[in-house]
């Protein structure tokens, strides 16, 4: 009769259609974070996020009347702070990318002191990220000197995927920077329903990839991004995927099998 207990064990805890590959894999380490750009600039949604509860990562504006202030509100409340540097298009208006962008026709050492300037203008920044910059993400020459100064002030990079011809994954690999790359925008159409739809997006990358990165933004549409975020928060913690700091999705194993590239 042991022995008879013994070999159904495995049927008891495994149903017969069941493989070990097709066993759902523990949840505990799925982790999902929400970058929300251009802080420091419009005020739609400032304060909703920088007053709740979810624990944004906050990406500010250089240069900007309120780029100490908003970077030093969200350290204070707890929240992350990065730089969201401006780099040139292919199209759009000069005028929204604020002052000092990283543009084609600086030389070397103006993009390297526009880098510097943009770091030291954001208290607080523990990490860098992209603002616009289809075409600058592009010029190998300028990349490698963003991601240079980002190694001397030990900075990690979040690729924003503006463009599928960007430099900074081969060029950060290449210095040894750590990169990770944007999964999803939440509100690149301007509704709540919509950046709840991409919020599930999100959810469903985190549960196949392990980490899932978002970006969101105050400002035009940081009302409804905010009400959409909000809104998703009962459907993360359902599927057990933790809101976290972009900096913890560098930590661990899981990190390396999600390096980019």
């Amino acid at each position: 009769m042991k022995k008879l207990v013994l070999a159904l064990i495995p049927f008891l805890v495994f149903p017969l259609h069941t493989n070990a590959a097709e066993v759902k894999k523990d949840t505990s380490e799925l982790k999902a974070a929400i970058i929300i750009d251009d802080f420091g600039g419009g005020t739609g949604g400032v304060q909703d996020f920088l007053e709740g509860d979810i624990p944004i990562t906050a990406a500010v504006m250089p240069f900007t009347e309120n780029s100490k202030a908003h970077a030093e509100w969200a350290h204070k409340n707890g929240f992350e702070v990065m730089v969201h540097l401006p780099m040139e298009p292919k199209r759009g208006k000069r005028s929204w990318l604020g002052p000092k962008p990283i543009t084609v026709d600086l030389s070397k050492e103006e993009v390297r002191s526009r880098v510097e300037e943009a770091i030291k203008s954001v208290p607080y920044a523990v990490g860098l990220n992209n603002h616009m910059g289809s075409r600058a993400v592009e010029n190998e020459e300028i990349v490698r000197i963003i991601v240079e100064v980002a190694k001397e002030k030990n900075l990690f990079i979040i690729d924003s995927g503006t463009s599928p011809g960007t430099k900074f994954p081969q060029i950060a690999k290449e210095l040894g920077v750590p990169l990770l790359k944007r999964d999803v925008f939440l509100d690149d159409i301007s509704s709540s329903s919509h950046v709840r739809k991409q919020m599930v997006k999100l959810a469903k990358i985190t549960e196949i990839k392990g980490i899932g990165i978002a970006i969101g933004h105050v400002g035009v549409t940081g009302k409804v991004c905010s009400i959409g975020v909000f809104q998703s928060m009962e459907e993360f913690n359902k599927r057990h995927i933790k809101i976290v700091p972009v900096s913890e999705l560098f930590s661990g194993e899981l990190t390396k099998k999600q390096f980019v590239p």
